[in-house]
Parts: structure tokens; sequence; C-alpha cells
């Protein structure tokens, strides 16, 4: 059986990591390797000013008190037994579309895996927050997400992915999905996501997050395919070079 290591950026006790572990057990060996708390919008952060430790709590479940990076990094090189043949991070509660995958730890620790050298993807299961209000904690609703995951995760196996390349991976929550889309990154932006406020004392403080995202429009951008009731499936590749760029500027710029 195929080795499968799991993590995620929403921590080790979240429904999303508990429901995706549990459907891939049934296609291989499953290691669990996550960090002990949320670790959200962290990015590819990597801990290296203080210790890092591991903790076994189950049955091949660990939790590492750092970033998802450090886990897939101390999962794959410390914890697991052998190499694994690929990595899966999620499911995580809430999309990772756009340009938040530059901000989520969820998708950066399938970049990790895969300048290991690892076949990875990130899941997310997008929610409406006002919808989902209330029941976030349910384990249920993660059911089709982790379907998918199991799935997605054999054809990998099967096929492989390209060279330097990542799937981010978007499923609606909803009873019904239309099918799946391979979709390229949408663009967007946040209204009014910065707040100033103010402490009882009067002293002037801010808060990141919290905004209105407005969507540049786009054909076949994932955020399209979740608006029509379709799994996203975004391949992202970690060349950041603009390669046309590199043309313009010789023409351009005489250096």
């Amino acid at each position: 059986m195929p080795t499968i290591l799991v993590t995620n950026d929403d921590g080790i006790s979240s429904p999303g990591i508990k429901v995706l572990s549990k459907t891939l057990k049934s296609i291989g060996d499953v290691y669990v390797v996550a960090p002990e708390t949320e670790q959200s919008a962290v990015a590819h952060a990597l801990t290296l000013h203080r210790p890092l430790r591991s903790e076994r709590t189950g049955s091949n479940t660990y939790y590492v008190n750092g970033t998802p990076t450090d886990c897939v990094i101390i999962g794959v090189n410390k914890i697991l037994p052998h190499r694994p043949d690929i990595i899966v991070s999620g499911i995580n509660n809430g999309a990772n579309m756009g340009d938040d995958i530059s901000y989520s730890g969820t998708v950066a620790a399938a970049i990790e895996g895969t300048l290991l050298g690892v076949p990875s993807m990130a899941v997310s299961l997008v929610r409406n927050d006002r919808k989902d209000r209330g029941h976030r904690k349910s384990a249920s609703r993660f059911k089709a997400a982790a379907d998918f995951a199991k799935e997605l995760t054999l054809k990998v196996l099967d096929k492989g992915l390209p060279d330097n390349t990542l799937l981010n991976v978007n499923v609606p929550n909803s009873p019904q999905i239309n099918g799946v889309k391979i979709t390229k990154q949408g663009k967007l932006y946040y209204d009014g996501s910065i707040q100033e406020l103010h402490d009882p004392r009067g002293n002037e403080y801010y808060w990141i997050g919290g905004g209105v995202p407005q969507w540049e429009p786009g054909v076949n951008t994932d955020h399209e395919a979740i608006k029509g009731g379709y799994i996203s499936v975004t391949p992202v590749h970690l060349d950041l070079t603009n390669h046309e760029a590199i043309k313009y500027l010789e023409e351009n710029w005489n250096i």
C-alpha cells in the first residue's frame, strides 16, 4: 500500500483532517503530522529561531508545535519510516482560491512537499460564512471533499504530476456538485480588510481580515468553477519567473 502523509494548517484537532485521514486509510498507510494549533495564513513560514517538538497522539498521528511547512519537513525527514508516496494537505475549513493561495498554510504544505520531490495536493472546502455559521465543527460536511481527495490521490499515484507542480483543490460546500473543472488561479482583492479600532484606553490598533472579497472577471478560474457548483482543480507551478517579462526587460531596459 502507498504511504500517505496528511497535514493541514487548521491544526491536529480540526474536523477536516480527521475526515480526510480516515477516508484515505482505505487506500494507503496514512500518517498524520499536523500543527499543534491553528496556523491559518502563515503561508510558507519556516521556524528557525526556537526548538520544534513533536508529540504522538495516536496510531501514526503526531502534532508539531510549528507551521505546516515545519510539519512536512519533520514528517518526511524524521517521523515517517520512509519517504511518502504522496502528501495531502487539508481539508481546509474555507476556500483557498485566487490570491489567497499566497497566504495559505494549507497550500504551503503542498508546496513544501513538492520542493521535497513528493507529489502533493492541497484540499479545501469552500465555506459560505453566513449559511455555515453555527455548525462549522460538523465533520459530515467534509465528506464530499474527502471522497474527492481519495479519488484524486489514486489518480496522482497512478499517473503522477508534472515536475514542480502541485494541485490546489477547492470543493463547494453543497449537496449538489456539478462536476470537476481544471482551472486557473483567479484574481481578487479584499474591500475594507484592514480595520482601524481603539482599545478601552483609547489606543489605536489595527485588525487585518474580515473584508469583502471582490473577484475580477475571469474565464475558467477557480472562483468561476466554484460559483457554478464545480470542484476546482488548479495546477500550481513552483517557478515564479515571469518568462515573458525576461524578453521585455532585455529589449527595453538595456541591461
